[in-house]
């Protein structure tokens, strides 16, 4: 048994011709920029609430509330609620998004699309929170209006937060 074994799963194996294999950061570019346009596509307008002409100065600031009082189910679901005001979403998408703390635990609980045309709207986010569950009583709610907008030369989507709040609660 004269001569070398020949192992053909250990062969070198050759690179991937050039150009015809996207990259897998150039896949996930491409995929974030489509979820981005379709996100911003029927939330785009010509202006705010004010129209496009009006004077920036006289406009009315974005902001986000707290309601005083969460929804806490025997299933573990918590509900939030609150106000927000946000004026122009030109630039991308805008989320409502909400993080309860309890002692030393704390959840994001869902988010909201928001409607940003320079009324007052209300905002009510829910989520399942299983273990640990939450207990009735005092917590803390942070509320946030964060658009999304396009950074880079790829576009992809970057959080702009337009408004933070931070009030306690009672879960009940």
């Amino acid at each position: 048994m004269g001569g070398r074994i020949r192992y053909p799963w250990r062969a070198q194996s050759l690179p991937p011709p050039k150009g015809r294999f996207p990259t897998m950061r150039l896949r996930l570019a491409l995929a974030a920029t489509a979820l981005l346009a379709a996100a911003a596509a029927p939330l785009a307008h010509a202006g705010g609430a004010d129209g496009p002409a009006a004077d920036p100065a006289d406009r009315r600031a974005d902001f986000v509330t707290v309601d005083p009082a969460g929804l806490l189910g025997a299933d573990g679901t918590v509900t939030l609620s609150g106000t927000y005001r946000c004026l122009d979403d030109g630039a991308g998408p805008v989320l409502v998004g909400s993080t309860l703390l309890q002692q030393d635990r704390s959840a994001g609980i869902g988010g909201t699309r928001a409607v940003c045309d320079g009324a007052v709207h209300t905002w009510t986010n829910t989520s399942v929170v299983k273990d640990p569950a939450y207990q009735p009583g005092d917590a803390v709610v942070r509320a946030t209006l964060t658009q999304l907008v396009p950074e880079g030369p790829m576009g992809l989507p970057a959080p702009d937060f337009l408004a933070a709040e931070a009030a306690p609660v009672v879960l009940g």
